[in-house]
């Protein structure tokens, strides 16, 4: 089968399962929990369940790997839903490229526990892999989606609390933008077989509660980026949510920031999820892998 057939059925399949709002949470969340468990894992993925703190993780490794470099992998679902196990493949095959010991973290969701809590339970795990005693320096924090404002969340966190910042950070379609105000939630609507402003907004309501869409911990593009890690984005074109990622860039370049993003053609939200089968997802985490290793170096 070929790339761009391969691309027009995952999209055929996605829209095939719109997303209504007559939805129950649950039943979004049963959604994503059978899709992500049915995705295989690459060959000598080994993965092992532990508390960091009170904040249920799991190392992940793929190969063989420095256990000393450690990448530290949020997951994505709105704040409302997504897993662990949702994304293992995703992150068994991020410490396969990039030769590094994967954390990825299990945070509590909305609307049973809105904001902060899920920024709360990243900045406990980030601090408690310092407590291992594991160099900061030996850190890149990674998150997708609302994983991926999450990640960009705990760098203003840690700064706020005058902490020490990781190596740096990667940032996967990040939803950085909680008001939905950037232009591609328009212009891309209708090639975005995914995410819908009207989807976000519901979101957003459950898990900001009484708290402003623009405050910072909840909407990084608000935050104040001066001082942070370099980084990289990467975002699919046809997002919606892809002026979050570049306006995200473009404030944090203002602010001096080592900034790259890179955006990916045609892709949709989530796509690196496809890497067993689509050979621009496995491109995708090649190119992080390529930044983690230069960073380490």
């Amino acid at each position: 089968m070929t790339d761009n057939l391969i691309l027009k059925n995952i999209i055929a399949a996605k829209r095939n399962n719109p997303y209504t709002e007559n939805k129950t949470i649950d039943q979004l969340r049963k959604e994503t929990g059978t899709a992500g468990a049915l995705i295989p894992l690459p060959d000598n993925t080994k993965f092992k369940r532990i508390l960091a703190g009170n904040v249920y993780a799991e190392w992940i490794t793929c190969g063989d790997v420095d256990t000393d470099k450690i990448f530290m992998f949020i997951h994505g679902g709105g704040y409302y839903r997504g897993s662990i196990a949702a994304t293992r493949a995703t992150v068994a095959r991020i410490s396969a490229e990039a030769k590094v010991r994967c954390l990825s973290i299990e945070y509590r969701l909305a609307p049973e526990h809105p904001f902060p809590a899920a920024v709360d339970d990243t900045y406990t795990a980030y601090n408690w892999l310092l407590k291992e005693g594991i160099n900061p320096k030996n850190i890149i924090v990674s998150g997708q989606s609302a994983g991926g404002g999450l990640c960009l969340a705990l760098l203003l966190k840690i700064k706020e609390n005058n902490g020490f910042q990781p190596k740096g950070a990667v940032a996967i379609s990040p939803w950085t933008d909680l008001s939905q105000s950037g232009k591609t939630m328009i212009t891309n609507a209708n090639i975005d077989p995914v995410i819908s402003k009207q989807y976000l907004d519901r979101m957003a309501n459950l898990y900001l509660s009484k708290t402003p869409n623009i405050s910072p911990l909840a909407s990084p593009l608000y935050g104040d980026l001066s001082g942070l890690p370099p980084m990289l984005v990467q975002v699919g074109s046809a997002e919606t949510m892809l002026d979050d990622s570049k306006r995200f860039v473009e404030r944090a370049k203002e602010a001096k920031v080592d900034v790259q993003i890179e955006v990916w053609e045609d892709m949709f939200h989530g796509w690196h999820g496809s890497a067993h089968i689509l050979k621009e997802a496995e491109e995708a985490i090649k190119s992080i892998g390529l930044f983690c290793r230069n960073l380490f170096n």
